[in-house]
């Protein structure tokens, strides 16, 4: 599965919101700053995001973004979704399940291609914004730790 620049950055964004959901709005220009996003990019990919409710924003001096929801229910699979279609990188599950009752030699190719799309699309709609920051605060204690025991 590929995922694009765009939506690569609006999860790079979120993720930056779900850390400061306890704090409140963030600026755009601190997001695209702290997460070298191009703050043109961001603005458009932040657009999208408003208007499939997932983000909320306030104008003024004192405005900025935030989540709509907490980091817990937005999933990361719904994210990829609004920002690049279909999760799959073979097709959509439909046109796959169709090439598998109509693909005259290899229907057994594209039934594991079904299967590598469904496994891919349920990790995904499993694991939310809040399941990638614990991540990635687990992976950085490895590191620490490993870089500990190399010296």
């Amino acid at each position: 599965m590929k995922i694009s620049h765009r939506g690569l950055y609006a999860l790079k964004a979120l993720l930056h919101l779900a850390e400061a959901w306890e704090r409140g709005l963030v600026k755009i220009h601190d997001i695209a700053a702290e997460e070298a996003i191009p703050e043109k990019f961001l603005e458009g990919i932040l657009v999208t995001l408003k208007n499939a409710r997932v983000v909320a924003s306030e104008r003024g001096r004192e405005g900025g973004y935030r989540l709509r929801r907490p980091p817990a229910e937005i999933l990361v699979g719904e994210v990829v979704r609004i920002m690049d279609g279909p999760l799959a990188p073979f097709g959509d599950a439909v046109e796959l399940a169709h090439r598998v009752r109509t693909e005259p030699r290899h229907a057994g190719l594209f039934d594991v291609f079904l299967d590598v799309r469904n496994a891919a699309a349920a990790i995904l709609d499993h694991t939310s914004l809040a399941d990638v920051l614990q991540r990635n605060r687990a992976v950085m204690t490895r590191r620490g730790r490993a870089r500990a025991g190399k010296r």
